[in-house]
């Protein structure tokens, strides 16, 4: 499985990349030095708020041509992203050069913040379907005393 974003849809992206390793995911993030090759059959989930940012899309599609499973996470539903995607979590909030939502937020600040909230309860929907509980999760975290 593997997680994509620029800017702080990045910064979400590995958050949530985190979260998944804490309960039992393999999960790599795009960039990364240690990042494998995307195979067939692999899940491949990009983040973007407006669905257009260009290097969150050319690698999706990049992901797509050798055969991964496209998740986009987005707020905006004709966007590129969402178009390449297989399956589309739609997030609502305002993002960046947005005429048609309105927040006080600045910039992607409301978008940034809905999708760690709508991916942190992915996990914990993921996490009671797995049986993982919290001292099973504890165990993949970093524990340096």
């Amino acid at each position: 499985m593997f997680v994509d974003g620029e800017g702080r849809s990045g910064f979400q992206a590995k958050s949530f990349a985190m979260r998944l390793m804490h309960i039992g995911y393999q999960i790599y993030v795009m960039g990364e030095t240690i990042t494998p090759a995307i195979r067939q059959g692999d899940i491949y989930i990009a983040i973007s708020g407006s669905g257009k940012t260009k290097n969150t899309v050319n690698n999706t599609l990049a992901a797509k041509k050798l055969g991964a499973t496209i998740i986009a996470v987005t707020s905006k539903q004709d966007s590129d992203l969402a178009k390449i995607a297989d399956e589309t979590i739609l997030v609502p909030g305002k993002v960046k050069n947005d005429k048609t939502t309105t927040s006080i937020q600045l910039l992607s600040s409301l978008f940034d913040q809905s999708v760690h909230i709508v991916l942190d309860c992915l996990c914990l929907m993921l996490s009671k379907r797995d049986n993982i509980s919290e001292e099973i999760a504890n165990k993949n975290h970093i524990n340096i005393e």
